[in-house]
């Protein structure tokens, strides 16, 4: 059943902060919202289009849970009537569609209409590229565990995900001097034996690396740590729109608050 969402002046937000993502995003959030507060305030209005095993371009099911694809989510129309403010954009874990057999160029298709969407708007965006230095060095045998356990469907070799991955890295660098996105590039100390995935050690550097070049006037020194209770809190917060068991479930928005901060889920 549908609620309607309680009215929320959004012109209270001094500044919007937008995440497209999938799995280390998901994980990592509460530590995300914690360095965006440090960088502009406790006063955010924060759209998220996220999730694990989150595609850019199709629907994407992980136990059961069905999400459609970020393109296809409900933030567009939000972002279009949410009025003009101060903008930074955050999109990451691209290389997810390759698991799930998308051709390369769509993938970069994809990627390259959020980005030029959100320009439109006057964003600031930040692109992060696949962690490409992993695979130089990954085992056949540790490949094959962790894309059974992540992706069961994939059935693409170790050598062809890792061509497939330089092709969308090469086009992330294309997009990004085409568009004066910043590229960060991951550091492989913060990934371990889960190649794609960053450890929990290494989230506060790794965000941190992620979030600063859309605020470089500013320094992050010390922000507080992420607490368990927040990130329960927010994995048990449901988005606008997804399926579960072949139910459709709708969540009216803002999801959740964190602070003076209100985060959006699609």
């Amino acid at each position: 059943m549908d609620m309607q969402a309680p009215s929320l002046n959004l012109r209270n937000f001094e500044s919007r902060l937008v995440l497209l993502g999938a799995s280390n995003l998901t994980v990592g959030f509460p530590w995300v919202i914690k360095l965006a507060q440090g960088l502009w305030g406790d006063s955010i209005e924060i759209l998220a289009a996220l999730g694990y095993g989150r595609s850019y371009g199709m629907q994407s099911r992980v136990l059961g849970r069905v999400l459609p694809g970020i393109l296809q989510s409900g933030l567009w129309a939000q972002l279009e009537k949410a009025g003009s403010k101060p903008t930074s954009v955050i999109v990451t874990d691209i290389g997810n569609d390759i698991l799930y057999h998308a051709p390369v160029p769509q993938i970069l298709d994809w990627v390259t209409e959020c980005v030029r969407r959100l320009q439109h708007l006057g964003a600031k965006v930040v692109l992060t590229d696949l962690p490409l230095a992993n695979l130089a060095n990954l085992p056949e045998w540790r490949f094959t565990l962790c894309r059974s356990i992540l992706v069961p469907s994939c059935r693409l070799s170790l050598a062809e995900v890792a061509r497939r991955a330089r092709a969308v890295s090469k086009g992330l660098a294309h997009l990004a001097a085409e568009t004066d996105a910043v590229l960060v590039i991951p550091r492989p100390e913060w990934y371990g034996f889960d190649p794609i995935h960053i450890r929990p050690g290494q989230w506060k550097n790794a965000w941190q690396s992620i979030l600063e070049p859309v605020n470089e006037n500013v320094t992050l020194s010390s922000i507080p740590k992420a607490k368990v209770s927040e990130w329960v809190r927010f994995q048990l917060s449901l988005p606008e729109k997804q399926w579960l068991l072949k139910w459709e479930m709708r969540k009216p928005q803002p999801a959740l608050r964190m602070g003076r901060s209100r985060v959006w889920l699609y």
